[in-house]
């Protein structure tokens, strides 16, 4: 689940989940942090063709608002540069960066990829940057 909320608030649904309380754009299965630094790997260096594993391996993973604990629980927040760039991405740019995702899931998972749409995915996270832009919240993501 992506949500929109200040650090404090993000950190506070570590243990209950971010729920319907929060302006939020839901998915099932994925990986949010792998997600995030795809996004901002994309907006950095625009390509439709997914850079190697590698590389993207080596990108600046989102930070952790909590720390980690053993209960598989992340809250991430999103790095403002990227909720700036999704914000303010055209609609060939999220289809583009979409298909770009959906080849590197796709390539990862093989016949287990999500039944997420990952285009509506990507273009709610989007509409959730975008507000985040204008209220001056944060983009987080929390996922168990």
């Amino acid at each position: 689940m992506f949500f929109l909320a200040d650090d404090e608030t993000a950190a506070a649904t570590r243990l209950r989940g971010a729920g319907e309380a929060f302006e939020s754009v839901t998915c099932r299965f994925i990986e949010p942090d792998s997600a995030i630094a795809e996004w901002d790997m994309y907006f950095e260096e625009p390509s439709a063709e997914a850079p190697p594993v590698e590389q993207l391996l080596e990108w600046a993973w989102p930070e952790w608002v909590t720390a980690p604990l053993n209960d598989g629980v992340e809250v991430f927040a999103l790095p403002q540069r990227l909720t700036g760039a999704l914000a303010n991405a055209s609609s060939a740019e999220l289809e583009e960066l979409a298909g770009r995702w959906t080849t590197r899931v796709r390539s990862e998972d093989g016949d287990d990829m999500t039944d997420d749409d990952l285009l509506a995915v990507l273009q709610g996270v989007a509409r959730l940057a975008a507000s985040a832009v204008d209220t001056g919240s944060g983009l987080y993501s929390w996922s168990s």
